[in-house]
């Protein structure tokens, strides 16, 4: 992980997940352990106003000293150094299965009525979800270490694996809901209480990429058999279906007005495509 300054362009700071004792960029074969990439589609998350990093990593092996696979790791501003981190207590079988944590980002999520992120919500390819507390990730410690679990809460999520989606948060009020989809459907959560916890709100078969909110609504494409599926958040209630060709992973902008979606897939490496548009 680098942290690069907009000035200079220079890079001012090198975290590297796996030989973490090492701080500058290193040539993969130098290194005894290999894989744990940062591959999430959010990448690195940003905490208000602390400007500290959150990310997780893949399937790698970790000993909570110089080796961080499948870990969420919380860093300092521009990746100064490593804060604390959260391993789960089945990390090898993660490893050797390829369950890994790190297909999906952490979601920050405030306590109910509250404005900063206190919890991070953490999905991945074993089927389930993980609630963790930003103040201390491994529940006990507050640093970064060998220990592993002290999760705040896990579940199995109604509709299959959260394993790819990057989850939408809404606050309402003193309400704190979160949208996932994946293969499985689409799902949403309310978080409640102190300390918090998770509910399913509701959920349905339709599948979905990322979703997004904009304007007091929901929208999940249906990579698989195309559409975008407009929803009402808080009930579920689909209130329309914009027609739209198959994808991979694609998810919709929503911006002045506007509702753009790419189709297709980029796997296969066409040279022309189709640009889906919708207006007011």
């Amino acid at each position: 992980m680098l942290a690069i300054s907009r000035s200079s362009g220079r890079i001012v700071h090198v975290f590297n997940t796996l030989c973490s004792d090492r701080r500058q960029i290193i040539e993969p074969p130098s290194c005894g352990s290999s894989d744990s990439a940062i591959w999430a589609r959010a990448g690195a998350v940003v905490l208000p106003r602390s400007h500290r990093l959150l990310v997780t990593t893949g399937n790698a092996p970790f000993d909570g000293h110089r080796d961080w696979g499948d870990s969420v790791l919380m860093l300092a501003p521009a990746a100064k150094r490593l804060l604390q981190s959260y391993t789960p207590a089945s990390f090898k079988e993660l490893e050797d299965t390829d369950g890994e944590l790190g297909s999906t980002a952490p979601a920050l999520l405030p306590a109910p009525g509250g404005r900063l992120p206190r919890y991070a919500m953490q999905g991945g390819k074993d089927g389930k979800v993980r609630l963790l507390s930003l103040r201390r990730l491994d529940r006990r410690t507050g640093r970064a270490g060998p220990e592993t679990g002290g999760e705040l809460q896990v579940l199995d999520p109604p509709r299959g694996p959260l394993a790819f989606t990057t989850p939408a948060v809404w606050r309402r009020g003193r309400r704190v809901l979160v949208f996932t989809a994946d293969q499985g459907g689409t799902v949403a959560y309310e978080l409640r209480g102190q300390p918090g916890r998770l509910h399913v709100l509701w959920d349905n078969g339709t599948a979905g990429s990322s979703p997004v909110l904009a304007g007091g609504l929901l929208y999940v494409y249906d990579a698989a058999k195309g559409g975008l599926n407009v929803y009402r958040p808080r009930s579920g209630r689909r209130v329309a279906t914009l027609p739209s060709g198959s994808g991979h992973w694609n998810s919709p902008i929503v911006v002045d007005g506007r509702i753009a979606l790419s189709e297709g897939d980029a796997n296969d490496h066409e040279r022309s495509g189709v640009l889906d548009i919708w207006s007011r």
